[in-house]
C-alpha cells in the first residue's frame, strides 16, 4: 500500500526533477528568463494551446490516458490532470532556460544579427 502512495507522485516527481535540473540556471547564470514574463508567455502559450487541444481530443477519443496510480487525481475540464498542465509550462520553461544558459556561456556560438 505504501508503494502505491509513493507512485501517486510519479508525474510530479518528474516535473520536480525538471525544475531542479534547469531552474538553477536562473540564479547561477543569471539568464533572467523569469524576469521576462510576457516574452515567456508569448513563447509558451501558443504551443501549449495546440498540445492541450491535442490532449483533449486524444483523451476524449480514448487514445490517451493517464495512469491513475501516478497522478494526484486533480483534474481540469476534459479530464486533464494538473500534472499535464504543469508539464506544458515547466518543460518549455526549462528548455528556454537551458537555451539562454548556453547563449550566456557560449556567446561565440551566436550567429547572424544576434552577435
Amino acid at each position: 500500500m505504501r508503494v502505491l502512495a509513493v507512485l501517486k507522485f510519479g508525474y510530479m516527481a518528474m516535473l520536480l526533477f525538471t525544475i531542479v535540473g534547469s531552474f538553477w540556471l536562473e540564479v547561477a547564470l543569471r539568464v533572467k528568463v523569469l524576469k521576462r514574463v510576457k516574452r515567456v508567455f508569448l513563447t509558451i502559450a501558443p504551443v501549449a494551446s495546440i498540445f492541450m487541444a491535442w490532449d483533449l481530443y486524444a483523451i476524449r477519443a480514448g487514445h490517451w490516458f493517464f495512469d491513475q496510480r501516478q497522478i494526484l487525481g486533480i483534474y481540469f475540464p476534459g479530464r486533464v490532470p494538473l500534472e499535464e498542465i504543469l508539464f506544458f509550462i515547466i518543460v518549455p520553461l526549462a528548455a528556454i532556460m537551458t537555451i539562454e544558459a548556453v547563449r550566456r556561456v557560449k556567446p561565440h556560438w551566436l550567429v547572424g544579427d544576434e552577435k
